[in-house]
């Protein structure tokens, strides 16, 4: 049995996942709604908010800045907008574990006639904030970090001017916040990706009502647009329904249905490398909300053969890298991913953490400086594990556990809550034994 209160969960092994499930909101998606919301006019209405402890440091730190919000009983949250002009907070702005909400808050805060600061725990506080700072400094803000560009931050905001900014790595965060503060800037802000990351900032603006041009992998939009409140619900997250998608994956006999998922193409590419590896995939009615694509996706098992995720795959899937890693000591091939270094500056080393701990189970894996390899065909045991703090850590090696042979403790779980309290529970339903 699976005890989500405590710090450590045992894992048993299983030998089907079967039933159906409703995910908690995306949490890029949410994110972003709840940003725009706080600068929009008028009240925003969301339903499925995400419930992680991430996008709850968005709220709180909205509240910090004068943004009025309330989350009812059903769930629904509904912020209160204050137009484009934000209140000088009183106090720091914590944004917990919450990377996202640090980098794209910024990109607002850029805008705001006052000088704030942004916080986070221990292990956004070794994160990298150089990719938002030298872009919006150049747009006129004025940002300091403490020593190797690492939060906390202090953000003295005001008059932005607009920038044409072709990105030297691929980020979605990075590109929202830039697109967020060019709501603020004279003139058009453009910004050119390297390759494509997921759009959801761009739909999110367009559905708060800018407007936002779109060529190739360009986005521009004209400073000094008003926002507007909506009323939307979040699609289910398309990244916590990788774990249960891989834990059906190792069996044959699974059978999983996922309602109101999100299907934004540039965050399904994980259906298409699970298909090709023998997970049998199909997806029902399809709709769009917002600019967003929402359906049901049916799950069958099937022999799990192995992948390459190598370029533009390893960007659209960077969240989802850990826990393909974790099933592929399972695959009959092996998987072997490139081009990841971003991985090693996430909420833990995700390369080094996902190779120790399968070096626990023991996996053989070959660990490289952007990916590792880890071949097929091997047979893992029980054993302790560590999350390292990191939510996705700690759920993907649950799924890893369940065709270990004995049970695996894995160690720091309680990290899960980060993007989705409740997960051990809803886990264990749907495990046979």
């Amino acid at each position: 049995m699976i005890h989500p209160s405590q710090s450590s969960v045992i894992i048993r092994p299983a030998r089907n996942v079967t039933g159906s499930l409703r995910l908690p909101g995306d949490k890029s998606i949410s994110h972003r709604y709840a940003m725009l919301a706080g600068i929009a006019e008028g009240t925003t209405r969301l339903e499925n908010y995400s419930t992680g402890m991430d996008c709850s440091s968005t709220l709180g730190c909205l509240r910090g800045l004068g943004v009025e919000w309330h989350r009812g009983v059903d769930g629904v949250v509904e912020i209160c907008g204050r137009g484009p002009m934000l209140k000088a907070p009183t106090e720091v702005l914590d944004c917990g574990n919450s990377g996202s909400t640090m980098r794209m808050l910024t990109g607002i805060l850029a805008g705001q006639e006052f000088t704030s600061e942004l916080l986070g725990d221990e292990s956004l506080s070794r994160r990298p904030m150089a990719r938002i700072m030298e872009p919006l400094s150049s747009m006129g803000a004025r940002i300091s970090a403490a020593v190797g560009d690492r939060p906390p931050l202090r953000i003295s905001g005001g008059h932005l001017r607009a920038i044409d900014y072709p990105m030297p790595v691929a980020s979605a965060q990075v590109k929202s916040s830039i697109l967020f503060a060019g709501l603020f800037a004279e003139g058009k802000t453009r910004v050119k990706e390297p390759i494509r990351t997921r759009d959801h900032g761009e739909l999110a603006l367009k559905a708060f009502g800018a407007e936002v041009k779109i060529a190739g992998r360009a986005a521009c939009l004209a400073g000094r647009q008003r926002l507007h409140g909506i009323n939307a619900t979040v699609p289910g997250d398309i990244s916590s329904a990788a774990f249960f998608l891989c834990a059906a994956a190792l069996f044959p006999d699974s059978q999983l249905t996922i309602s109101e998922l999100l299907m934004n193409p540039t965050r399904a590419g994980l259906l298409d490398v699970l298909a090709q590896m023998g997970l049998r995939i199909s997806v029902t009615q399809m709709e769009e909300r917002h600019g967003e694509l929402v359906g049901t996706v049916e799950a069958v098992g099937g022999k799990l053969r192995g992948a390459t995720v190598t370029g533009a795959d390893t960007a659209a899937l960077i969240d989802e890298l850990p826990v393909l890693a974790a099933i592929a000591p399972y695959t009959s091939q092996g998987i072997e991913i490139r081009d990841a270094r971003e991985l090693r500056v996430k909420e833990s080393d995700r390369i080094a953490v996902v190779a120790k701990n399968l070096r626990a189970l023991g996996a053989d894996v070959e660990e490289r400086e952007d990916g590792m390899r880890i071949p097929g065909g091997q047979s893992l045991h029980g054993a302790e594990v560590d999350s390292q703090g990191d939510h996705r850590m700690a759920m993907a090696f649950s799924v890893a556990a369940l065709r270990a042979q004995g049970e695996t403790r894995i160690l720091n779980a309680g990290a899960a809550d980060v993007s989705y309290p409740g997960f051990y529970r809803v886990f264990e339903q749907l495990l046979e034994r």
